[in-house]
């Protein structure tokens, strides 16, 4: 069975002395092997565990995760933003006997008991739970979806599913051994997981680890570390184009990429007008790993679509205008069907048109809430929107737009563009979506302004 580790330490054997990672924030740089070097040792009877962590990018994330993986133990990475009762609430749920905190290996349970004196780790393997896709086979790390549309889930990944995921994205986004990926997105998420720490322990594409998120910070960063290939989210590249940058600022870049929620037409015109770089859109989820592709970025240019399926990825319409997604990256069984419902173009390439499953009765009549929000999207001025039944009323309407119109103009504008019982009673405007750490629109964040 293909090991990550193993391919980890052939490229280590192979060129040791190759840059591996670099910092921003700490202005140091690694090689393969001082990487290698980093790696924590944990202590034999991890073997078979889930064990959490939350760190940010850098080296001392791969630190613990090739630790964990040497000592045979199943990785669970969690987003470092997360306050500790979080982290444990959710490694409970992914099944984790241990979480790595403040530099600490502790048992889970002692942590949700309240015990915080901890004696030696136990000998013996703790209660195991039943994770989403743990077929037996051997494990390599469990992912933790985002919770956009309800609680999060654990599922759980062979090596041979990560491997397969890496090796999809990097042949249809043409990243190589010489590429330099310019991490923003974190680590541990499904995207930076495929996209940035498989490409590394796979082939060696070096990772430079940016500071903090604002424009002219990643500018610098860019100049300084030469990064060639940019994993994004469209509110970066949002502020990047927006930003008082000059046109070379990110002159290194030759390949930009565009995840996590669509990238609007007019942001990746901005962007592509201002730096002379087409992004590419990138659609994927935590159950698939990478779906499809924009390979030219023409179609991302025109709004047209999220490209076509990367290679080894096989998609098949089923009933509801939904897809089933296979591949050797899959969980599980190599099929799933994700929550979105989309359509094919003309050009064979695939198009995006809401979550499936959000039908509602208003006044007696059915809506479609995705639907409703793509008439939203299209009127002027009106970047995004989300719709839900109103907090108070559930049978009338409300909605966050992304606008720079007031509330008085949007409903105006509403009243002349839609029927009345559509027009919703409870309008929310803001300059921009609340984002989760993925840089989808925050749900329950989203939801909450309408409850205030």
């Amino acid at each position: 069975m293909p090991d990550v580790l193993a391919q980890w330490t052939r490229l280590v054997r192979q060129n040791p002395a190759a840059i591996a990672l670099t910092e921003s924030v700490t202005d140091r740089t690694w090689t393969r092997a001082g990487l290698d070097a980093e790696a924590l040792a944990w202590p034999e009877n991890l073997s078979g565990q889930r064990v959490t962590f939350a760190l940010p990018n850098g080296a001392r994330w791969f630190a613990v995760f090739i630790g964990l993986l040497r000592a045979g133990a199943v990785p669970v990475p969690l987003d470092p933003a997360e306050p500790a009762a979080s982290q444990l609430q959710l490694a409970a749920s992914a099944g984790a006997s241990f979480a790595w905190i403040d530099g600490r290996l502790s048992p889970i349970q002692c942590h949700l008991l309240g015990d915080t004196s901890f004696g030696p780790l136990p000998n013996s393997p703790g209660k195991k739970r039943h994770l989403i896709g743990d077929t037996g086979s051997k494990m390599c790390l469990v992912k933790l979806t985002s919770g956009s549309t309800g609680k999060p889930r654990a599922l759980a990944f062979t090596a041979a599913q990560m491997i397969a995921d890496g090796r999809q994205v990097c042949t249809s986004m043409g990243i190589t051994p010489d590429d330099v990926n310019f991490a923003v997105i974190p680590f541990g998420h499904s995207y930076g997981l495929g996209n940035l720490v498989m490409p590394l322990l796979l082939q060696g594409t070096a990772i430079a680890c940016s500071g903090v998120p604002l424009p002219h910070v990643l500018a610098a960063d860019i100049a300084r570390w030469r990064p060639t290939v940019f994993p994004a989210v469209p509110a970066l590249l949002r502020v990047l184009a927006q930003a008082d940058l000059p046109a070379d600022a990110l002159s290194s870049l030759r390949t930009v990429i565009s995840a996590g929620t669509p990238l609007p037409a007019e942001v990746a015109q901005a962007f592509f007008k201002k730096f002379n770089l087409r992004p590419h859109s990138f659609y994927g989820s935590s159950e698939t790993g990478g779906i499809t592709y924009d390979r030219t970025g023409e179609a991302t240019l025109a709004g047209r679509s999220v490209g076509t399926p990367l290679e080894g990825v096989m998609l098949t319409p089923v009933r509801g205008g939904r897809i089933r997604v296979a591949s050797a990256a899959v969980h599980g069984r190599g099929t799933f069907i994700p929550a979105d419902r989309v359509a094919f173009n003309e050009h064979g390439e695939l198009v995006l048109q809401g979550r499936a499953g959000r039908l509602v009765k208003i006044a007696g009549r059915r809506l479609d809430l995705g639907d409703l929000e793509r008439v939203l999207r299209a009127l002027p001025d009106v970047r995004d929107a989300f719709v839900s039944l109103h907090p108070q009323n559930p049978d009338e309407l409300a909605t966050v737009l992304a606008t720079s119109l007031d509330t008085a103009s949007v409903r105006a504008l509403l009243r002349r563009e839609l029927a009345t019982w559509k027009v919703p009673r409870r309008i929310v405007a803001v300059t921009e979506f609340p984002l989760t750490a993925r840089g989808k629109p925050d749900t329950r964040a989203l939801q909450a302004l309408l409850t205030r």
